[in-house]
């Protein structure tokens, strides 16, 4: 069973990390009720089966943002979260490192994080978007999030494109709507309106969609080939491409993109990877 982390104990501590959290809290509902409110009844006849279906589409890929988010943000993937064991033979343990701020022998691929101010099994990155280390045990939700994410920005880039430029060119096809994209934030604070509002949330769709395809494009190849970000350059943990799949979403790694409650037990423990390091010069 994944332990949660303590939301009293683990609540981000840095500005960067509380204003992220806060953005992606404001934007998903914004953008969900401009979609699917006042977007798509543009394109299709309310209680009509393509409404209908576009809908549960809809609500399907919110879901995933949230449900992904939640559970990358909560699931506990520090040393807090287990009991460490070192192997015993003088040989593997010196491949452990001893962490002088934690004050404790930490295994292989364990790295200190000084935001969360504890080391983190298999730590891939510190995510600002989540308040948290992307690890071992919630870098399955982290990848999830950062797909729907990009799933969801096309759908509203591509329904806004037609919605603003074609259906209401002659409301946004203007200059003031040009210095409105350029200054986003300024053309709505001093213009407060639906009108720029929607223009804000059209705007930051592209953005999240360049930025989650970046992402994406960076770890994507790095899971593959069983690395972490720290190990990019390296191949030394790679036991192919299904193993490696099922060492980051889970024995039904085929089908954990159906829902962020579906269970999928990790084949390893994010502790003793000396074991699969020997597995891994095996195989090579």
């Amino acid at each position: 069973m994944l332990k949660l982390r303590s939301p009293l104990r683990d609540i981000p501590r840095t500005v960067s990390d509380l204003r992220c959290i806060s953005f992606v809290s404001l934007f998903i509902p914004l953008c969900f009720i401009f979609q699917l409110c006042i977007v798509l009844p543009e394109f299709h006849e309310p209680g009509s089966i393509m409404f209908i279906l576009t809908w549960i589409g809809g609500v399907f890929v919110v879901f995933q943002i949230a449900g992904n988010f939640l559970a990358c943000m909560m699931v506990d993937t520090s040393i807090r979260a287990i009991i460490l064991t070192p192997p015993q033979e003088p040989q593997l343990r010196k491949l452990w490192r001893f962490c002088s701020l934690c004050e404790i022998l930490a295994p292989m691929r364990s790295w200190h994080c000084d935001s969360c101010r504890t080391c983190v099994l298999k730590r891939d990155h510190h995510c600002i978007f989540t308040g948290n280390c992307v690890g071992h045990r919630n870098q399955r939700y982290f990848i999830l999030f950062i797909f729907y994410v990009i799933i969801g920005c096309s759908y509203c880039c591509l329904y806004n494109t037609v919605y603003f430029w074609y259906l209401h060119k002659d409301i946004y096809l203007n200059s003031r709507t040009v210095m409105s994209l350029i200054c986003p934030f300024v053309g709505f604070f001093f213009d407060i309106s639906w009108k720029n509002l929607y223009l804000l949330t059209y705007e930051l769709s592209f953005i999240s969609l360049l930025y989650a395809l970046i992402l994406f494009l960076f770890h994507w190849p790095n899971i593959l080939k069983g690395s972490t970000t720290h190990e990019s350059l390296s191949s030394k943990y790679d036991l192919g491409r299904e193993q490696n799949l099922e060492l980051v979403f889970g024995k039904r790694w085929h089908l954990v993109w159906l829902s962020p409650l579906l269970e999928s037990e990790l084949p390893h423990d994010g502790v003793h990877w000396e074991t699969l390091l020997k597995q891994s010069i095996k195989n090579r």
